[in-house]
């Protein structure tokens, strides 16, 4: 795909979408729904891990108030200017500015319409991830780059660190961007005894800079590796990681690393996963506590008042509070949260905490989970 600037052209409607063939639409469907309701050993499909192929035009926008603003959120963030932005797995990204809702996709420019992730620069651009490489909005035009322009692999995370550098991870692993390029950046593979994986190995599921200014990467089979600008250090299984198939990682307010794990599938599946903590010295795990030992951590997330919020699939969302967790796993829709399949986490500038689920965007209340659809409710009564 080569990099081109497209500029924006209106709000998605359901006939820029009606030139797909309605034979693919129905297949495209038939596989979200085999995903989202089968289980393989126990396992929460792959859309529910914001892993979905890209269904540009499976899911039709509508204008109806009661319709959900995706059926996936597979990501959130709220930029500088106070935009809530919700990563979809079909219809781009959308975009809530206080008033209304209104959604980007293939047709405005974006690169693609599965949105696993977002940034910002230090330029006020806004940097989406997508399974068909990575766009880059100036509230007016896309610039999108794909792999003629250096950006190999699917399922892209991004992260602008301290310094403003603009890094991607994806299935083929880490990439830096370089003037109008993006490169490969090499990480070393760890020695593991016995290799597994979740889908891919050494594919970028996280990436994230720590206080001191440290770049962690969470790999799939690899575990997890961190840069300090010079040397790699990996941290596996063996050094007390719940599995090599690292998800998530986040830091607490003590300055501890904390690591979502998940299953293997391959070569075979195997019940692992789960939350680690890492202080600098030793690790810790929680076998104690239901659903965060041999279980699916697809995303953490530490929110400003220093909790750190745990998403476990089938269990509910945990909070941590530096002394005790906290299971909360009450929603408005227990029909579409019958998996608690957490993909996304956002706090905006109000405290609100914002959490998008394999079934639709919920905002938490301070005791339980609310749906929130195209016609909101965007704020608490």
């Amino acid at each position: 795909m080569h990099r081109r600037t497209r500029h924006y052209l209106g709000p998605s409607t359901i006939l820029q979408k009606m030139n797909i063939r309605l034979s693919v639409i129905a297949v495209l469907l038939l596989l979200a729904t085999v995903l989202l309701m089968s289980s393989c050993n126990g396992q929460v499909g792959a859309l529910q891990a914001g892993e979905g192929t890209d269904t540009a035009s499976a899911t039709a926008l509508t204008t109806n108030d009661t319709a959900q603003v995706a059926e996936y959120i597979v990501a959130a963030f709220e930029d500088s200017k106070g935009n809530l932005w919700f990563g979809t797995n079909g219809q781009g990204v959308a975009r809530y500015d206080g008033k209304e809702l209104r959604y980007f996709s293939i047709a405005e420019g974006l690169v693609g319409d599965v949105v696993t992730g977002i940034a910002e620069g230090r330029d006020g651009n806004l940097w989406f991830g997508t399974h068909s490489g990575a766009s880059s909005y100036n509230g007016e035009t896309f610039t999108d780059y794909g792999s003629a322009d250096g950006l190999q692999g699917s399922g892209c995370k991004m992260l602008v660190d301290r310094n403003g550098v603009v890094w991607a991870g994806t299935s083929d692993g880490v990439f830096r961007l370089d003037g109008p390029r993006f490169t490969g950046f090499e990480v070393p593979i760890p020695v593991i005894d016995t290799p597994s994986y979740k889908m891919s190995p050494g594919k970028v599921w996280d990436l994230f800079e720590d206080s001191k200014g440290n770049l962690w990467f969470a790999r799939d089979g690899y575990g997890a590796c961190k840069f300090n600008g010079k040397d790699f250090i990996h941290f596996t299984k063996k050094d007390g990681l719940c599995s090599n198939n690292v998800a998530s990682i986040v830091e607490d307010a003590q300055g501890s690393i904390w690591f979502g794990s998940i299953t293997s599938d391959f070569p075979q599946y195997i019940e692992e996963g789960g939350v680690s903590r890492f202080d600098g010295k030793i690790f810790t795990q929680f076998p104690e506590v239901k659903g965060l030992t041999a279980n699916d951590i697809y995303n953490l997330y530490a929110d400003r008042a220093g909790n750190i919020w745990i998403g476990a699939v089938r269990v509910g969302a945990y909070r941590f509070d530096g002394k005790s967790f906290t299971l909360f796993d009450k929603t408005d829709r227990p029909d579409l949260t019958r998996y608690f399949a957490i993909q996304a986490f956002a706090e905006d500038r109000h405290g609100t905490l914002w959490f998008g689920f394999s079934g639709g965007l919920f905002r938490f209340n301070g005791s339980s989970f609310v749906n929130v659809t195209q016609g909101g409710p965007w704020t608490s009564p």
